[in-house]
């Protein structure tokens, strides 16, 4: 094996939400052999959810995704160590699951849990791959590598709700997921392996 084949075999990176954008990354994550993924997700499947959330289908719409996620993507790497936390991410346990992984990735659709997973980087010295999608449009960027931005430098206070309501409010282009969510799983290869210039100090912004 690579030297950073290996080197990813033994990092940790936790995903935050396995919703739209995480579908397309953790199929990928989990096929470049990552050692262990956590997922923090506490949502059934649905099925709005279906076009853009490509990991699962219309035979588990009610099931928990995080257990269905698990199942899918043991089928494609034995290998890779999940850890799954089957609850909302919030003040009272985010320190202690953040602590625990090399990477936070954000795959939520609300700003109290992308600030919330911001300011746990920023106290546990953590890098956050952050990405967004709303409607036609995305953003990607990384976030508290060795002093560099953090989400609050961008955005230093979440917008009016109605200038920013989620998928399921303003609907979204679903291949848009799929693209955001590469591009995170680009990002997160390169931190984990050391290859490449990271999207630190720079937003991506993605207009379809």
């Amino acid at each position: 094996r690579s030297s950073a084949a290996c080197e990813v075999m033994k990092r940790q990176v936790l995903v935050v939400g396995a919703v739209g954008l995480v579908s397309h990354f953790l199929y990928y994550l989990t096929a470049a052999g990552v050692g262990t993924i956590g997922i923090v997700e506490d949502d059934v499947v649905s099925l709005s959810n279906l076009q853009r959330q490509i990991l699962f289908t219309s035979d588990e719409i009610g099931k928990p995704k995080i257990t269905q996620a698990e199942q899918r993507l043991k089928a494609l790497n034995p290998d890779v160590n999940f850890q799954l936390f089957n609850e909302r991410l919030n003040s009272e346990n985010a320190l202690q699951i953040i602590n625990q992984f090399d990477v936070i990735v954000d795959a939520t659709d609300n700003f109290p849990t992308r600030y919330l997973i911001n300011d746990a980087c920023v106290l546990l010295n953590k890098p956050f791959v952050f990405g967004a999608i709303h409607r036609f449009e995305g953003q990607v960027a990384v976030l508290n590598v060795n002093g560099s931005a953090t989400y609050r430098d961008i955005f230093p206070s979440p917008p009016p709700p109605e200038m920013a309501p989620n998928c399921a409010e303003a609907g979204v282009l679903g291949v848009m997921a799929g693209l955001i969510g590469s591009y995170q799983t680009l990002e997160t290869i390169k931190l984990l392996t050391g290859l490449g210039d990271l999207l630190v100090n720079r937003l991506m912004l993605i207009d379809a």
